[in-house]
């Protein structure tokens, strides 16, 4: 890809799954990465791997809950590799605690929603507050965002998580809008059902049996698949591509 080379990301949850398989590739195709994530270890783990391949990678404890530690991530990132050039904003509260009691609107316990919305959509504005004022100050950027098919598929389940999705895309818009005539793209990618190390885990196999039948290709996801498109979006290849949100499911879900 055009453009990867000798730049400078910052991966916001790079432990495990997309965000792991997403540095590896961005390290492959030249760019340094600095890798946040609550998961230290993890971060580290994925680091290693991409140092050992010949890569550029640093693991930064953080926590897309604090304000504090997103200052902290994206200033070591600075002060390591030099500048920023792009963010991946891909972390997100996947426990048990609470996107596992994400029920229905009847039973809707509200400190899940609130945790959902500081994680996965409040904290995904402040990395992005803390990164366009450096983007701006070189003439321009890449932010990509990870949201998913439940904004707009109408689950009977999840309401507080689909919701911190469609405001994710409606952030990712608004950073188009905003700043794209200053040489800031910003755009989304929308996973379907991505096997990575929390889904297998899990094995829940009807959840699988579901995904592949509404599926229009033969196989569930894997972080790679993902990994792929982010890739080209903060590459200049995907330099006319702006304020989108890109479905990356197998084909599990179909709009204009």
């Amino acid at each position: 890809m055009r453009g990867l080379q000798g730049k400078r990301i910052v991966i916001a949850g790079g432990a495990t799954g997309i965000g792991a398989a997403t540095a590896e590739r961005l390290a492959e195709e030249g760019a340094s990465v600095v890798i946040g994530d609550i998961d230290l270890m993890g971060a580290k783990a994925t680091a290693r791997r991409i140092a050992e391949a010949g890569g550029t990678a640093v693991a930064v404890a953080f926590d897309l809950a604090d304000e504090e530690s997103i200052h902290t991530l994206v200033d070591r990132a600075a002060a390591e590799l030099g500048g920023v050039d792009g963010l991946y904003n891909v972390g997100a509260d996947l426990s048990d605690g609470h996107l596992g009691r994400d029920t229905d609107l009847l039973e809707m316990d509200p400190a899940v929603w609130r945790r959902t919305h500081e994680v996965n959509l409040l904290g995904y504005a402040l990395t992005c507050r803390e990164v366009i004022p450096r983007l701006l100050a070189q003439g321009g950027g890449v932010i990509v965002n990870t949201s998913s098919g439940a904004a707009w598929g109408g689950e009977p389940r999840r309401p507080a998580y689909a919701a911190s999705k469609a405001g994710i895309n409606a952030l990712t818009r608004h950073i188009a809008s905003r700043w794209g005539k200053e040489g800031i793209r910003c755009n989304a990618v929308a996973p379907g059902l991505v096997m990575g190390d929390t889904q297998k885990q899990r094995d829940d196999q009807r959840l699988q049996t579901l995904a592949l039948k509404v599926a229009r290709s033969p196989r569930l996801g894997e972080p790679a698949d993902v990994a792929g498109t982010v890739a080209f979006l903060l590459s200049d290849d995907a330099e006319w591509v702006n304020g989108q949100v890109w479905s990356v499911c197998g084909g599990m879900s179909l709009r204009d």
